[in-house]
């Protein structure tokens, strides 16, 4: 085969076989030039909106185009998959998302397909191109693509979870969501220098490198982090010196502002992803031409001679003068092209700044704040339990472990993983029988490694975030991650996850995107030496959080009822089980067959009553029974007990119409007092229901502080029975 030399933009050569995929033609050179044109003058033509009050905010691409042209040209639109960054105008542009679809965002437009009006400009998401719609927080998608890459070679290996299931067989998430994959498919995702620093970035590295995902990684350096210096970000200034002893990677550094050089690089990144070798990185070196958004005036922080010497690097520039010196277009044909793109975002804009704005009304804004196509409170959801050949009482972890296996064995497109949740990663002395295996260090997960196998039920690394984020990859393809976090205590590292990416996904998305991922959290204290870190509530931060279901059972049958409706459901549901309650003696039940499930937002009358409601959940639940039953017996006060089972939905019918019954009602749960969950319920009771009160709303909770290791010290303070017994004596005496 011959040789020919390929001329980079900085005047050298590099010798290259005459069929190099990564060679440029003419056409596609051209077409090159135009894709950055365009990104540029999009920007250029969005700061002049800005500034005209048209819109609201402007980020730019500026020098990042080449790097990002070659990018989109090295991959395949609605084939592979894409989690840019705020930066990506360019590669968006080069997948086939126009510029009045990117100017429709940028006005809020009802018909940007974006979000609708709902995110600020350069937040992309296209469906039809597998643009996964993004967020403002840094690294959070990079863990998202690492679960892309993941479903996808599911799929692969897994084609029978293609299949729907028959609109008869019972309601399932399955019947909304169109699963596509393709065996060869590519995920980019890019981030900024900056952004390096988040731990998120280094989680999603290390698994891309563990499981050898096709996952190509662009850090776009364009030197800065706002006005922070790569030098004062990363040790040493250089991320890609950082990175490189990570196995299984390709790894490039390039400069980024030379196209030629980009699109070889990116070239070859991607055959590498694509032929199953393992992840690549490509370390960009660009430039920022302005400043880090128009809220922002670099000329505080970077000098003259320093915001100079970049623009002599500016990556249309030296396109330009490339096409002009290896005569691919003069002066006068690049004049041409450079006309038509002006007309082209001109004429976008006119028509941007003229479209309709979104339906101002509550409906329409809370429309995909959850799914429009299964509620968790539809009552198909109510079954009744069915004899079974196993006729014994079970604990809570027995049934939870019982309906894990039943939905894995109905649902091909379940997995689980979690820390410590697979019976043995080293797994020949399990599958010899020589070891029984750990499944969860409560023992929820047992057996689920040993019947379904390694690649669905597997244990994470120890990062509740890599988790988290993951789990959104796969479920934002069709999957239903099962996944645990081992102790309440630990889960803020995922927060980030849950309240800035899972919650929000469906909303921010107009309804084109949803996660409904299941996350399994065993909750609080009553442990005899939980202590400080073992025995934590906080629910009422995730039931303040739109968007995601909340569920927290107190006993055996709610727990695999309500569990069977978590999985099987549309939306993201935390799932908390009290540990206290897992073998506790109250509430166990028989096995209720594979098909019991009940409904969200419906509260269990626990004992019916006439004098005073009491409102509670969890683990105060055989508590404060303990204490109704007592006073009931004791003073004759007839107390009704009312279980909510789910904290978001709330079941508010059964509560009013308990209260207008009994004109008293006490709200009790574990965490602490202020500012927690029966704050609510107090509040719209008191809202509400004050015409039907004879005394005033009484809460029962935690004191404000921490759960202590000593016993005497958690007896006080967490509730006990005696503190709800004594708070019903009282009441009913006003």
């Amino acid at each position: 085969m011959g040789r020919k030399t390929l001329p980079s933009l900085n005047g050298s050569s590099t010798s290259v076989q005459e069929a190099d995929d990564t060679l440029l033609d003419r056409e596609q050179l051209i077409e090159f030039y135009r894709l950055m044109y365009l990104s540029r003058r999009t920007d250029d033509r969005e700061i002049v909106l800005k500034r005209q009050q048209k819109i609201f905010f402007q980020i730019s691409c500026a020098g990042h185009e080449a790097l990002l042209v070659a990018a989109g040209m090295a991959m395949k639109p609605g084939y592979d998959w894409f989690f840019p960054y705020y930066r990506d105008r360019a590669i968006c542009l080069t997948l086939g998302n126009t510029v009045e679809e990117q100017l429709l965002q940028a006005v809020g437009a009802a018909d940007d397909p974006a979000s609708g009006g709902r995110q600020m400009p350069s937040h992309w998401g296209i469906k039809k191109l597998n643009i996964v719609t993004q967020s403002s927080a840094t690294a959070t998608q990079c863990l998202h693509a690492v679960g892309c890459a993941e479903a996808g070679r599911y799929f692969r290996n897994h084609p029978e979870a293609l299949a729907k299931p028959a609109i008869s067989s019972g309601i399932d998430y399955r019947q909304f969501k169109e699963v596509k994959f393709e065996a060869d498919e590519v995920v980019y995702v890019s981030i900024g220098e900056g952004s390096t620093s988040q731990g998120e970035f280094w989680e999603s590295l290390n698994t891309a490198s563990n499981a050898r995902l096709p996952i190509v990684f662009v850090v776009e350096d364009n030197g800065y982090a706002i006005s922070t210096p790569v030098e004062a970000n990363t040790p040493g200034g250089n991320i890609s010196k950082l990175v490189a002893n990570f196995p299984n990677f390709h790894f490039a550094e390039i400069d980024g502002t030379d196209a030629i050089a980009s699109y070889k690089a990116m070239v070859e990144a991607v055959a590498y992803c694509r032929a199953g070798h393992g992840p690549a990185l490509v370390h960009g070196h660009v430039v920022r031409p302005y400043s880090h958004s128009l809220s922002d005036d670099e000329r505080q922080y970077r000098s003259a001679e320093e915001v100079e010497a970049d623009s002599l690097k500016d990556p249309i520039a030296r396109m330009q003068m490339y096409l002009l010196r290896e005569g691919i277009l003069n002066e006068a044909e690049i004049d041409r092209l450079e006309r038509q793109v002006d007309e082209e975002v001109q004429r976008a804009a006119d028509r941007a700044v003229r479209a309709p704005l979104p339906v101002a009304t509550r409906e329409a804004i809370e429309k995909h704040v959850y799914s429009e196509d299964l509620s968790v409170t539809d009552g198909r959801f109510a079954t009744e339990p069915q004899r079974t050949p196993d006729d014994a009482e079970r604990t809570m972890a027995d049934l939870i472990n019982a309906c894990l296996k039943d939905e894995m064995r109905r649902d091909e497109r379940i997995v689980v993983f979690g820390e410590d949740v697979a019976d043995a990663t080293r797994d020949a002395a399990l599958r010899a029988g020589k070891i029984k295996g750990k499944g969860g260090v409560f023992k929820l997960t047992s057996g689920l490694q040993n019947e379904f196998g390694n690649d669905r039920c597997w244990n994470s690394p120890l990062a509740e975030a890599n988790i988290v984020g993951r789990a959104i990859g796969m479920a934002v393809r069709g999957m239903k991650p099962v996944v645990e976090i081992q102790f309440f205590d630990y889960i803020w590292p995922a927060v980030h996850q849950m309240r800035n990416e899972l919650s929000v996904i469906r909303w921010r998305s107009n309804g084109e995107y949803s996660c409904p991922v299941l996350i399994r959290v065993p909750i609080g204290g009553y442990l005899t030496g939980g202590s400080i870190y073992h025995s934590q509530s906080g629910e009422s931060i995730f039931t303040h959080t739109p968007g995601v279901r909340v569920v927290m059972p107190s006993n055996a049958l709610d727990a695999v009822g309500l569990l069977r409706t978590a999985i099987r459901c549309d939306d993201p549901v935390l799932f908390l089980e009290h540990k206290r309650l897992y073998r506790e003696t109250f509430g166990r039940a028989m096995y209720p067959g594979p098909e019991y499930a009940i409904p969200f937002g419906k509260a269990k009358i626990v004992k019916p009553g006439k004098d005073l409601t009491v409102v509670t959940y969890g683990a105060v639940v055989p508590r404060a029974l303990q204490a109704a039953v007592k006073i009931e017996r004791e003073k004759g006060i007839s107390v009704e007990l009312i279980d909510l089972r789910t904290l978001s939905p709330y079941d508010w019918e059964t509560i009013a119409e308990s209260v207008k019954k009994t004109n008293r009602v006490i709200v009790a749960h574990e965490d602490m007092q202020s500012w927690g969950y029966g704050a609510e319920i107090a509040a719209r009771i008191g809202e509400e229901l004050f015409h039907d009160l004879d005394a005033p709303v009484r809460r029962v909770a935690a004191m404000d502080t921490f759960v202590a290791y000593q016993p005497a010290l958690e007896d006080v303070i967490l509730p006990q029975a005696d503190d709800v017994y004594k708070a019903i004596a009282e009441l009913a005496a006003f």
